[in-house]
């Protein structure tokens, strides 16, 4: 019997056991991801998509993809270098995090004599709000202007190290002369500020946050201040993304879901974020709530393509590459504009949207619409699975008072800056009380005192505003 025959003969005897030969050349495609998870502004590019198995949803499988299996692949860093090193070495092929790694990512890929590509932001804010400077809690600084003289520490080349350098350049000061810089990362950085080893701590999401809701520093400096924009967002390898389009519109489509899921119920996934994680949900829902500090957003702004040109340059002054990027080349929207078309979104009307996650709510206790959220406020009372919304800091603390005075625990109070809109821990914030009684909250007492002096009224620390709207009931 010829071999021809033999093979004739068994897929016969295969057909009356009704088994399907499986194709003799069905391809397996790694897909395989490197997150960072405890930099909870990129939940909706990582940590959510695995978690849900958003991707696996939209994965294709028609057309060429017909009897491909898909090896899906996840491993979490807590930084953006290491998900580089293992990116050039053919390790991973999409990688997460902020504009200066990601550029080195860039970098690397070039010198290596490939390419990679920035894909989508994720969250960010054009501002610069996300990165911050904490100090102690002890601390007598108020202000970056009292670090003259100060040392502070900061993750080299990364997003935060960038705002610092800006800072400090705002300040007239010269790195190493008047304010010395030296590094540091974050899992460092939290027991030196315990134990006031350090005089003050420069960092990215979420720390500056993170280690003021745990008690052991405050944060006086908000990247906003800097006026420079800031976004974390996701990367491919080029040459995967040539061989795999429609798996890398699968990836951002993916991207999408979760990021609407987050928008519909923030509270419930910020609780999923910190079951993963172990950073508190009251943090992360001071990023993925409404008015949240940064804006969940995937499309390529003009401020956020300036942000990669922006680190590429500040990167090589440091001599931490030596490398030219293309930032038109580098940055591509192509996949992400598919991506919303198969979604049915508007990409290019979304590119002109600059909002914060809005809210929709009512003052909890009053049921009066909150229209003017410049003087929004929330509680989070713990059994709760909502926020509770108010109109104002006043009306939270009257709120706050009842509610303790029924027994009930607070979880969280917040307030929004009225300067710049970023969302705060309302215990750590500082308030100007005006004539007739009404609070408005600061992140800084600077803040508050210019805002007392140009508009009139007093500002006062958390403690006498609570006092102030309870004695004004």
């Amino acid at each position: 019997m010829t071999y021809r025959r033999i093979l004739g003969a068994a897929a016969a005897f295969a057909a009356l056991l009704g088994l399907t030969p499986a194709p003799a050349s069905a391809e397996t495609i790694r897909v395989a991801f490197g997150t960072q998870d405890t930099t909870i502004n990129t939940a909706t590019g990582g940590l959510l998509i695995r978690e849900l198995k958003l991707l696996e949803k939209h994965l294709p499988k028609d057309g060429r993809y017909k009897d491909v299996t898909f090896d899906v692949q996840w491993k979490n860093f807590t930084s953006g270098a290491p998900i580089t090193n293992e990116m050039v070495a053919g390790k991973l092929d999409f990688g997460a995090m902020a504009d200066f790694p990601g550029s080195l990512n860039g970098a690397a890929f070039q010198k290596a004599g490939r390419k990679s590509l920035f894909i989508t932001t994720l969250s960010g804010s054009v501002k610069g709000s996300g990165n911050g400077i904490v100090v102690p809690t002890a601390s007598e600084a108020q202000s970056l202007a009292d670090l003259k003289g100060k040392t502070i520490s900061v993750p080299f080349a990364s997003t935060s190290h960038g705002m610092l350098l800006r800072a400090v350049k705002a300040q007239g000061w010269e790195p190493d002369v008047d304010v010395k810089i030296i590094t540091q990362a974050p899992e460092v950085a939290g027991p030196a500020l315990q134990a006031n080893k350090i005089e003050a701590h420069a960092d990215f999401v979420p720390f500056a946050e993170l280690f003021p809701w745990r008690g052991y520093a405050r944060k006086i400096f908000d990247g906003s201040q800097a006026d420079a924009p800031t976004f974390h967002g996701a990367l491919v390898d080029a040459a995967f993304a040539e061989k795999y389009p429609e798996v890398v519109v699968a990836y951002l489509r993916a991207v999408i879901e979760a990021d609407q899921l987050i928008a519909a119920e923030p509270e419930k996934y910020s609780e999923l974020i910190a079951k993963v994680t172990g950073v508190e949900p009251e943090v992360n829902y001071l990023f993925h709530g409404p008015l949240g500090l940064q804006t969940r957003d995937l499309t390529w702004k003009p401020e956020y393509r300036q942000a990669v040109q922006t680190s590429i340059e500040t990167l090589k002054l440091l001599k931490r590459t030596d490398e030219d990027l293309d930032v038109n080349a580098f940055v591509s929207d192509r996949y992400l504009r598919e991506a919303f078309k198969q979604a049915g979104l508007d990409y290019d009307a979304q590119i002109k949207n600059y909002a914060q996650a809005p809210l929709k709510a009512k003052d909890a206790g009053s049921g009066e619409e909150i229209t003017d959220v410049t003087r929004a406020a929330g509680l989070w009372v713990k059994g709760e699975p909502l926020v509770r919304h108010y109109v104002s800091p006043e009306n939270a603390f009257k709120a706050l008072a009842t509610l303790e005075a029924e027994g009930k625990e607070i979880r969280v109070l917040y307030a929004q800056d009225r300067a710049s809109g970023i969302k705060l821990l309302g215990s750590q914030a500082w308030y100007v009380a005006d004539a007739g009684g009404k609070l408005s909250a600061f992140l800084t007492k600077g803040g508050a005192e210019a805002w007392a002096t140009a508009q009139g009224g007093r500002a006062l620390d958390y403690d006498k505003a609570r006092a102030a709207a309870l004695a004004s009931r």
